[in-house]
């Protein structure tokens, strides 16, 4: 499932392509037909994200809900427009640009009150400048769940994800199985803005890069990863491999329906 700063890269894919023009909007597929009869030709007037939830606003209409999911892929490419697949959920297009929705969990016409009641049930967003850390730490901090399962719960923090939530983690030491309650302020505070410096990278990059410096593997003259997720990480998907730091073999469980990675050595248990 892509994480938040993929949803954050596509909406200015979004607001560069087609805000303040008319858009023609259509649903090959069928199943968002008519809310797309409804919005074609109108200007696309805003958009936002927050977590894993992309808006497209179009004034007194509403907004159009996406949320990718597990499948959901959302293209770009340029006019004019190839024919449509029928697998294609929602088409945008305009005279100079196209983008296609397939597969998404969710893609809806919602109001604005329906809209602000997603954002309600959703935890702070590291990349929205409207939010800091304060709600997710008085839930953390009263907590008996792990660390490692509260920044995956999008109540919690929105926008984190596997790769996220395991690298953080690790940048800092923290073992994935302490309770929330365990951590300190300081400890806090210190994900947070780590959090909201790697996801901005993200956005930029379009990739998940978690490596500081003096690790990469120009500086410690190893192999580069390869792995089609892309990116240079500490633990992630790096099983029984090296650390990179302390040379323990990465180990991995399930928690909370994913995959944990973590270095035993470099985050050892309070």
């Amino acid at each position: 499932m892509p994480e938040g700063h993929t949803i954050h890269r596509l909406a200015a894919d979004h607001r560069d392509r087609f805000a303040g023009r008319p858009v023609r909007v259509s649903s090959p597929q069928g199943k968002f037909a008519d809310s797309a009869a409804l919005l074609d030709g109108q200007v696309l007037d805003a958009v936002d994200a927050h977590g894993k939830h992309l808006f497209l606003g179009f004034g007194g209409t509403g907004w159009v809900h996406i949320h990718l999911g597990l499948f959901g892929k959302l293209g770009f490419g340029t006019a004019p427009a190839p024919p449509p697949t029928d697998t294609v959920r929602l088409r945008l297009a305009n005279g100079d640009h196209h983008a296609d929705l397939r597969g998404p969990t969710t893609c809806a016409l919602i109001t604005e009150p329906e809209k602000r009641a997603i954002h309600d049930r959703l935890g702070p967003d590291p990349l929205r400048t409207d939010e800091n850390g304060e709600r997710a730490w008085s839930r953390i901090s009263r907590s008996r769940i792990t660390v490692a399962a509260l920044l995956m719960d999008q109540k919690v923090i929105a926008g984190v994800g596997n790769v996220y939530r395991a690298e953080v983690l690790f940048r800092h030491g923290i073992d994935p199985y302490r309770p929330g309650k365990d951590l300190t302020r300081r400890e806090w505070d210190a994900i947070w803005a780590d959090l909201v410096m790697l996801m901005r990278e993200g956005v930029r990059n379009n990739r998940i890069d978690t490596v500081r410096p003096e690790h990469l593997p120009e500086a410690m003259g190893r192999a580069p990863r390869v792995d089609d997720h892309g990116g240079e990480v500490y633990v992630y998907r790096r099983t029984h491999q090296p650390c990179h730091i302390c040379h323990t073999e990465i180990r991995t469980a399930p928690l909370a329906a994913r995959n944990l990675f973590w270095c035993p050595t470099c985050q050892p248990p309070r």
